[in-house]
């Protein structure tokens, strides 16, 4: 039996690790083997370039050369991960995929969303996950999250906070562009109300599964 490939979406605090988690013990519960992993990332050549990407002082890319980053990680991860564990009948959840793309490079920083989707036909070839949660939550509301979990982590030269640091007009894109996906997909994409308390946003996830 193939297994299963689903994704968790959403802007910065709507709390997706958190229920990547509980969808894990979910499954593992009922004896499914599970692989659960994020992006960027995943793997070891993926997450070299997650550093590049996300920490503080990563780097000043131009829009074609994040979006190509982000895509060159992906492909490793897919290929070397997330394809052979399907295959193997396992169900792989993932924080993050290409809807995060789309959304921060495309909608929040205006990359060219024709250009985007032609670079994903070229690295991944049309696979896409089967099912994808956007966990929405207004803007103040996750950035107020997030900002929260960083600062209370040691240090700042590798904190994962590039960007939650860009402005509110951003995020409020970034929202609405993820928002827009769900429209345009709404097969794949089911829609959380990330502002409820985890156990309310699992409980919904969990119908839908």
């Amino acid at each position: 039996m193939a297994g299963k490939f689903i994704t968790l979406e959403g802007g910065e605090g709507a709390g997706k690790t958190t229920q990547a988690r509980l969808i894990k013990s979910y499954f593992e519960e009922s004896g499914f083997d599970v692989v659960l992993t994020r992006e960027p990332g995943g793997v070891p050549e993926a997450e070299k370039i997650r550093n590049l990407l996300v920490q503080r002082d990563g780097g000043n890319w131009t829009p074609m050369a994040e979006c190509l980053l982000f895509f060159a990680a992906r492909q490793m991860h897919v290929e070397t991960l997330i394809k052979p564990a399907v295959a193997e009948g396992k169900i792989v959840i993932c924080d993050r995929f290409t809807d995060s793309t789309v959304a921060y490079q495309g909608y929040g920083h205006g990359f060219d969303l024709d250009t985007i989707r032609q670079i994903e036909a070229l690295t991944l070839g049309g696979f896409s996950p089967d099912l994808t949660f956007l966990l929405d939550i207004p803007v103040k509301d996750g950035i107020g999250r997030s900002l929260k979990h960083n600062n209370s982590a040691p240090g700042d030269e590798n904190k994962e906070d590039r960007f939650e640091r860009l402005d509110v007009s951003f995020h409020e894109r970034l929202r609405q562009g993820f928002l827009d996906l769900a429209k345009k997909n709404p097969e794949r994409i089911r829609v959380v109300d990330a502002r409820q308390s985890a156990e309310l946003v699992f409980g919904e996830i969990c119908a839908a599964l």
